[in-house]
């Protein structure tokens, strides 16, 4: 293997363990279950959801070398500014301090037992410590965690599959749970990752990373992001399907009232036993550690470049606040983080598709409208939840999946293309 392919697979790897959290963990065996010998449209759909948006935002941001404010400005420099603060902001303060609370209820617990707050406490104190001392570094947290900490992940995770694979826990049903379209509920449960909020930023520092291994042209360094994309994508294709069938072989034996974590934790126990928890609990560990490790770079680096403070400090500050506010639960952390990814996300989403088309919509008047009309319904969408008035946004279609401020988005989009805009730009 020539130095840039092993470059390539070595980022890839790192791009793998950023996106797959524990959640990630949690929807394919779920699905599987629900959907019985058909597990496979449903994983398709999630994998085009989840990892085939991911790889879209990770491409346009490469294409503007991981600025994540230069790939948004076409809907307006304040916009793209209170978007990306908002999105990293998310990531820092809510997905970070989630990652060591699901290490703690998911990976620890069911291994130790209940030590209360002094275990809670020192399971997110040592996680912390361990992210700040593998995050200080900056530029080298790509090669920690691809050289080290994800071939640990996948070599754990393909035992538990190809044990469930040799050794199935029992055939599965050949009905489905669910009434609702197959590749549909596999689609939302993937777009419901949210796992582009955090590809949008993350191609900054796979090319820091680039750029200190000695890759010094913009042109090259992109196109090894994209491939980087490529082999996360294969990888984690390879990790949801494997997951969706140990879901598939307890189709028979648990129904749509079983919690996701539970049956995660049930189907491990059931392959190897006892050490099943104990196999988990590496897996989960292992997985929120990259994640954690992943984001905190993103963070750092993304306001270290908007501010006079250096990168370091905001991984120490990052770290201190992580160890505090994952005391409080995975639950509570969801409570908090729900509406507000449910209002940044869509939009987000929304330009950074739209700039992969930039060249074919030369008025940033397109993009305005689109993202106004997007954030219009978002917030329709987060408020309909505490005020009911706000349920007429229901009437839109895809409401039901989520998705109803696509409409808006297209129809606010064209009407802007219309209007004559003082910044008209054409992209190569």
């Amino acid at each position: 293997m020539n130095k840039q392919m092993k470059d390539i697979v070595i980022v890839g790897f790192a791009l793998f363990s950023m996106f797959f959290g524990a959640g990630n963990l949690l929807f394919p065996p779920y699905l599987g279950m629900e959907s019985g010998q058909s597990w496979i449209v449903p994983v398709i759909a999630f994998v085009l959801a989840d990892a085939g948006i991911s790889l879209l935002v990770l491409i346009a941001s490469a294409r503007h070398q991981g600025r994540l404010e230069e790939t948004l400005d076409r809907a307006g420099k304040t916009l793209a500014r209170v978007i990306g603060i908002v999105a990293i902001g998310c990531l820092g303060f809510i997905v970070i301090p989630r990652t060591a609370a699901t290490t703690y209820e998911m990976g620890i617990l069911p291994i130790i037992g209940n030590f209360g707050m002094v275990g809670r406490v020192g399971v997110s104190v040592v996680f912390f410590i361990l992210t700040l001392a593998l995050t200080i570094s900056g530029s080298k947290v790509i090669d920690i965690i691809g050289k080290f900490l994800t071939p640990a992940l996948l070599i754990v995770l393909f035992i538990l599959i190809i044990k469930g694979i040799v050794s199935p826990i029992a055939a599965p049903s050949p009905d489905t749970m669910v009434d609702t379209n197959l590749f549909a509920l596999g689609f939302t449960s993937g777009y419901q990752t949210m796992d582009a909020l955090g590809a949008a930023s993350m191609a900054t520092i796979m090319i820091l990373s680039l750029t200190d291994k000695g890759y010094t042209d913009e042109k090259e360094k992109t196109k090894m992001t994209i491939k980087s994309g490529i082999v996360a994508c294969f990888f984690l294709t390879l990790v949801y399907g494997g997951l969706a069938y140990l879901g598939a072989t307890v189709s028979t034996k648990y129904g749509l009232d079983v919690e996701q974590s539970s049956l995660l934790v049930n189907i491990t126990s059931m392959i190897f036993g006892y050490g099943g928890n104990v196999l988990l609990g590496i897996i989960v560990s292992l997985a929120c550690l990259t994640t954690s490790i992943g984001i905190t770079a993103v963070v750092a680096n993304y306001f270290s470049g908007i501010t006079k403070i250096k990168y370091e400090h905001y991984v120490i500050g990052i770290c201190i606040f992580g160890a505090l506010f994952a005391n409080v639960g995975v639950s509570v952390i969801l409570q908090i983080a729900g509406p507000i990814l449910s209002l940044i996300y869509p939009v987000l989403l929304v330009i950074v598709l739209m700039r992969l088309a930039g060249k074919y919509i030369p008025n940033d008047n397109a993009f305005k409208g689109a993202a106004y009309a997007t954030i219009f319904v978002s917030a329709c969408n987060v408020l309909t939840g505490y005020m009911p008035v706000f349920g007429f946004i229901n009437v839109l279609p895809l409401s039901a999946s989520g998705f109803n401020w696509i409409l808006p988005a297209v129809i606010c989009g064209i009407i802007g293309s219309f209007i004559r805009s003082g910044r008209v730009k054409a992209e190569n």
